[in-house]
């Protein structure tokens, strides 16, 4: 059995209606990544802190619930996970106000003996994701030694997958550039989102993009353009995957669109199929969920997307 651990920070969506509703980029991933999986041939991982309190204990049993592995979670007494809310204007454009300073994650490394560090320093693990947000949420000094972990895992045979995933406001009084390239030298899967690229380096032509990654050598560079066909760049070949045709009076909800996009791409590229069907499979993962309200949608809505043993 193979195995992949995502690494990052899951979040509480403040909402009137009294049920527990939650987001995070790297979880998304993960929580689709091991719903259009079998068990038995990928064990999903999610590395994150969390506190003692009664939401923390609802989330951590809703991940295991949802086939996530939860064995690198650390919990902390005197912290929780952090919460955002969404205000909307006339427009119907979002505006996300989070709450994460007493944020568990933040904290995650500061204990040298989590079973992620062990995991890392050892390859106890195939696969390890990361984002430009897992980054971003850390101190310098936990960074840092987040990069040089990642550097041993690498030489010791491990596969690393990053998202460029970039928010502006985490990076205060911080350059994102030098840490993202440090982290593109050793990624062997990079999931670039087009708007992310060009906010962080400049430009707008997604043949900027290609050529700044060719710098690093990276041996596989998937290029996320929303509606617009994905890029793909594998063994010095381009390709080009159309998107699913939706019409706009079916879309309802795109703000997890980009996670389960890099989920579909995975659980086929994981179990080596060939770029151009992983991301025909993304696409339509990504075109189902951006169909329904939340970043998690129900499992009925995604059923045909899903194996046999994950839909009874």
């Amino acid at each position: 059995m193979k195995s992949i651990v995502f690494f990052g920070e899951c979040m509480l969506e403040n909402q009137s209606d009294g049920n527990i509703h939650f987001g995070g980029d790297t979880l998304n991933t993960a929580l689709y990544l091991a719903r259009t999986t079998m068990s038995e041939r990928l064990m999903v991982s999610y590395a994150t802190a969390v506190g003692t309190d009664n939401v923390s204990e609802k989330l951590v049993q809703y991940w295991q619930q949802e086939g996530i592995n939860n064995q690198y979670i650390s919990q902390f007494d005197d912290k929780s996970i952090g919460s955002y809310s969404i205000q909307t204007d006339n427009n119907g454009e979002r505006t996300f106000v989070y709450d994460r300073l007493n944020s568990a994650v933040r904290y995650y490394f500061q204990n040298d003996h989590t079973n992620f560090t062990f995991a890392l320093t050892n390859k106890t693990c195939d696969y390890v994701y990361i984002s430009g947000i897992s980054l971003a949420i850390l101190g310098d000094a936990d960074r840092i030694k987040l990069l040089n972990m990642l550097t041993v895992f690498k030489n010791k045979g491990g596969y690393i997958i990053f998202d460029n995933n970039y928010r502006e406001t985490l990076w205060q009084n911080v350059d994102p550039i030098f840490t993202y390239m440090q982290v593109m030298q050793l990624a062997d899967l990079v999931f670039l989102t087009d708007e992310d690229e060009y906010a962080l380096y400049g430009g707008n032509t997604v043949e900027s993009i290609l050529e700044r990654t060719d710098q690093w050598q990276i041996p596989e560079v998937v290029i996320k353009q929303g509606a617009k066909p994905c890029i793909i760049k594998h063994k010095n070949k381009i390709s080009t995957v159309e998107s699913m045709t939706i019409s706009a009076n079916r879309i309802i909800d795109t703000c997890a669109a980009g996670d389960a996009f890099s989920a579909g791409y995975l659980a086929k590229r994981l179990m080596d199929e060939s770029v151009i069907g992983a991301a025909r499979f993304a696409h339509q993962l990504a075109g189902e969920v951006i169909q329904h309200s939340g970043a998690i949608i129900l499992k009925e809505n995604m059923c045909h997307l899903m194996p046999t043993a994950h839909s009874s």
